[in-house]
């Protein structure tokens, strides 16, 4: 059995990255007979500035990439049957607002603490995409932790404080650094780079060549 660890660096307002980690998901399960997998997630924040109210998708998603509403439209449409197919729920994906993560990605800190780093992460991505929530909104957060069963109290003194801010700050720098620029990037054994949300056949063979250049 070959031990695989990938650290997963992404942001929870980022569609791809959750296509990306159902793709992930089907390839370990290919490979479950052969190699161990170990998973942690790592920040990224898609829109790091934390004041205002957001911004409707759409528009914000025209301006950034110079395309019109309707191409965005259009592309957010394919996205929606492509996580269909993944069995993931992207039913609000073009009703959402650009949110800030900064917050999530601390109780994604707090959570892996606790053993449920990916389920927390799953129910942010499905607040956010599945029901286009405001997933910089304490009370949002604390309904995912309460529904992943951990204390939505103690969830509360976090948001409340500082706590995990440092470490998050700490991941988006170090990656930046590593030079991780889009996400979903995947480091496999903090040696090898895989970027982008690639189809599980891909990632399979990527996983095989490197189990065999160890």
């Amino acid at each position: 059995m070959t031990n695989v660890q990938i650290d997963i660096v992404s942001d929870i307002a980022c569609p791809w990255c959750a296509i990306g980690y159902a793709r992930l998901e089907r390839a370990m399960e290919t490979l479950k007979d052969d190699m161990d997998f170990t998973v942690a997630w790592h920040a990224f924040e898609l829109n790091p500035d934390p004041s205002g109210d957001g911004e409707p998708i759409l528009p914000a998603l025209s301006r950034k990439y110079g395309r019109s509403e309707d191409e965005m439209r259009e592309n957010q449409a394919q996205m929606i049957e492509i996580a269909k197919g993944l069995g993931l729920n992207f039913e609000k994906l073009q009703e959402r607002y650009t949110r800030n993560t900064f917050d999530a990605h601390r109780l994604v800190k707090w959570a892996g603490e606790q053993g449920k780093q990916t389920a927390m992460k799953m129910a942010f991505f499905e607040a956010y995409f599945g029901r286009a929530e405001n997933i910089s909104n304490p009370d949002v957060l604390v309904y995912c932790v309460e529904a992943i069963g951990l204390d939505g109290a103690k969830a509360r003194e976090v948001l409340a404080s500082d706590a995990y801010a440092e470490a998050v700050r700490q991941d988006e720098a170090q990656y930046q650094q590593a030079g991780v620029s889009a996400v979903p990037a995947y480091i496999i054994n903090q040696k090898y780079l895989v970027s982008g949300a690639q189809e599980p056949e891909t990632l399979v063979k990527a996983f095989q060549e490197i189990a065999e250049s160890v």
